[in-house]
């Protein structure tokens, strides 16, 4: 039996101003070098080979792109050491990760993440993987990891 159920409009209003775009999946992998182009291969997506340290983040990362100009890249997330925020999510399996949105304004979405009784777990910081680029990360009452990426800058920054 098909059941039609529509949102509320209280659920349909919570929605935070500007725009919202998924940016990339992130997948978290013990060796990017040994499971890149593997990764790459079953997603039918490229890699460049780039890997890139993130001091702040204590992780190492590099990203596939789709086969689709519009594909959201695939984002491959290995421990930059024991102490990094991903060690015990691999210990336990490792696997999808989180989801990251590109978002126009940052301070604003967390406001409205809040609102909506998430959590924001890691507060604002720039990301070297994204030119310096503020990243936030939030998890939902639901356990979905969310990371919101600032929108470059209007000149074509990314």
């Amino acid at each position: 039996m098909l059941v039609d159920r529509m949102p509320s409009s209280s659920l349909l209003e919570a929605v935070p101003a500007g725009g919202v775009k998924l940016h990339h999946w992130g997948f978290v992998l013990a060796s990017i070098e040994k499971s890149a182009e593997m990764f790459a291969q079953s997603l039918c997506a490229t890699w460049d080979g780039k890997i890139i340290f993130d001091p702040l983040q204590k992780v190492h990362v590099s990203f596939l792109r789709g086969a689709h100009i519009g594909d959201a890249l695939i984002e491959l997330v290995e421990p930059g050491g024991p102490d990094s925020p991903v060690t015990r999510f691999l210990a336990r399996g490792g696997g999808m990760h989180h989801v990251c949105y590109e978002v126009d304004n940052l301070e604003a979405q967390l406001a409205f993440s809040k609102s909506i009784r998430s959590t924001v777990v890691r507060k604002p910081l720039p990301a070297v993987a994204f030119d310096g680029r503020r990243i936030a990360w939030v998890m939902t009452r639901n356990r979905l990891l969310i990371e919101y990426l600032e929108e470059s800058s209007k000149e074509g920054n990314s």
